[in-house]
């Protein structure tokens, strides 16, 4: 499938707000290719397909906090409506309630960008642990380390020179 937006475009408007990997409204409408009023619409006229764990909106005091830190929200500043935030399976469940073919397309591409930050995260914690891991292992040998290491530093560096002596007679 060809990719309609560049994963990065998308991995940009994807935020954690209350600990969820989350898209807000107006960027989800915009990557549709709908206007954001519409996709609101659309979710309100089919709320029930949307618990909470899929969408909730914004709080004032969130909405406050996103304008000042992400310069693309400065729009938001002085709009009076909260946005909506989406989870993964928010993104899934508007797709199909918009029904359009650029938004299924593209409700695929996002959800296999989500799926891949779930990944990276997963092996970040798994790098995390194995650094702990090594780092356990080696408080216990620190002073070897450090043997070694003097001995690495030794063999660094240059050998002493020695004092060539003058072959033959020498004259008086």
């Amino acid at each position: 499938m060809k990719n309609l937006v560049p994963q990065q475009a998308i991995e940009r408007r994807i935020f954690v707000i209350r600990g969820r990997k989350v898209m807000l409204d107006r960027d989800l409408a915009e990557l549709f290719g709908v206007q954001t009023k519409n996709l609101n619409r659309q979710v309100k006229r089919n709320i029930r397909r949307f618990p909470r764990e899929f969408m909730f909106r914004l709080t004032k005091e969130e909405k406050a906090e996103l304008v000042p830190i992400w310069h693309q929200f400065k729009s938001l500043k002085y709009s009076s409506a909260l946005p909506y935030a989406f989870t993964e399976h928010g993104v899934a469940m508007s797709a199909t309630v918009l029904n359009s073919g650029r938004a299924v397309k593209m409700s695929i591409i996002i959800i296999k960008t989500f799926v891949r930050l779930r990944e990276a995260l997963i092996t970040h914690k798994d790098l995390e642990y194995k650094l702990k891991e090594l780092e356990y292992k080696v408080k216990g040998h620190e002073v070897d380390i450090q043997e070694i290491l003097r001995a690495i530093r030794k063999l660094l560096e240059p050998p002493p020179q020695k004092v060539r002596r003058i072959i033959g007679f020498a004259k008086q």
